[in-house]
């Protein structure tokens, strides 16, 4: 079996033991790891050697990780990788909703878990490179949508949460970003509607063939497509 080409990975840590620790793990998996650690210098590095993925820390010297992040989902799809020593649930929740793939807490600290996350995310994203017609066909004109070619028979909400899924396989959405994609007019409904809309949609796509664990549940954030 041919093994898969090396990713260019940006490792962006100013803690020089756990950068030089992160950036050995990689290589020794076969990754092409370049190690910043000023927040200043990320998107400049980014725009000149279009790196396969980034790991990035939150609390840098320079610029933080959020605003880089940000930056970035203004020109890039980059899979981004947050490193974070911080613990509570909101700082995840905003890091994932300014357009982060995952993030990985740095206590404790495992770099094995770091290099089997960034396998995983590099796999998902060659997959969705690849020329094979995605599994799920919206027609966001008609409000239609298709699981393999078997047609699915969707409310306007699922139909807008299957679109924001399936649009982009391998990401982690909070409730609230879902939320606030579902409904438009911001009326006041609470975070674990979503949690139905995603019960029905999962039903219908079972009904379709798929495997309704193509939506995943990712416990205390929200949800992911990895169908």
């Amino acid at each position: 079996m041919t093994s898969p080409p090396a990713a260019r990975i940006l490792v962006v840590e100013d803690e020089p033991k756990m950068a030089s620790l992160v950036c050995d793990y990689l290589r020794a998996a076969g990754h092409e790891p370049q190690c910043l650690a000023d927040g200043r210098d990320v998107v400049p590095a980014y725009r000149e050697h279009r790196h396969d993925l980034i790991l990035l820390d939150l609390m840098l010297p320079g610029r933080g990780g959020l605003d880089i992040c940000r930056e970035l989902r203004t020109f890039s799809d980059v899979p981004i990788v947050m490193l974070t020593a911080r613990v509570e649930e909101a700082d995840r929740l905003l890091g994932l909703d300014l357009g982060a793939d995952d993030y990985i807490c740095k206590t404790p600290f495992s770099p094995r878990e770091i290099v089997a996350r960034v396998k995983a995310i590099l796999r998902r994203s060659r997959q969705a490179d690849q020329k094979d017609p995605p599994a799920v066909q919206v027609d966001e004109d008609g409000l239609r949508a298709a699981y393999h070619g078997t047609p699915l028979d969707l409310t306007p909400i699922e139909f807008r949460l299957l679109k924001t899924l399936a649009g982009a396989p391998g990401r982690v959405f909070s409730r609230d970003l879902l939320l606030d994609r579902l409904h438009a007019d911001q009326r006041a409904v609470t975070d674990r509607a979503v949690d139905t809309h995603v019960k029905n949609l999962r039903r219908k796509l079972e009904a379709a063939g798929a495997d309704p664990e193509c939506i995943r549940s990712i416990y205390g954030v929200g949800y992911r497509f990895d169908g």
